[in-house]
């Protein structure tokens, strides 16, 4: 008779949640197109529902070797309020960086250009092609990034 207890209160509950769990992930898999998307991650490796977007402002396709590259930085999110801004220059095709500037505990509103009471000015002194790319992260590591190309003659 005990043989029958333990069968019924271990052995049945683990068999019927294996059932359960192989339907309800085969239910999952079929309704999303084969994907099981936990996350809802973007495409832009952000956890992002409304589809965020960063622009760079000022930055110009080419600037002298004397001329400071000066940018500032646009974010239209309405779930995107607080985070720390990266602005980083590399040299075109190479990984390390040849200036790289931080600004913190940035909150902003939907039409405030960032950095919020700061500048991020650097001077290029050698030729080349450059890649700047500007990386907000919020605060519960959401980010959202962009890039773009320049010239110094």
């Amino acid at each position: 008779m005990a043989s029958k207890q333990v069968y019924a209160v271990f052995v049945l509950p683990v068999i019927f949640s294996v059932i359960i769990g192989v339907i309800v992930l085969s239910g999952s898999l079929h309704n999303s197109d084969g994907e099981l998307n936990i996350w809802n991650a973007s495409s832009s490796g952000g956890l992002f529902s409304n589809n965020p977007t960063i622009q760079i402002i000022g930055l110009s396709k080419q600037y002298s070797t004397s001329e400071p590259i000066e940018i500032q930085v646009k974010i239209n999110a309405s779930s995107f309020r607080c985070g720390d801004l990266y602005v980083t220059i590399y040299s075109s095709g190479k990984s390390d960086a040849i200036t790289q500037g931080g600004f913190f505990e940035q909150c902003f509103d939907q039409n405030d250009l960032l950095p919020m009471g700061d500048t991020f000015s650097k001077v290029i002194e050698t030729s080349g092609l450059y890649e700047i790319v500007i990386e907000m992260v919020s605060k519960d590591m959401k980010n959202i990034s962009t890039k773009g190309i320049f010239t110094v003659k």
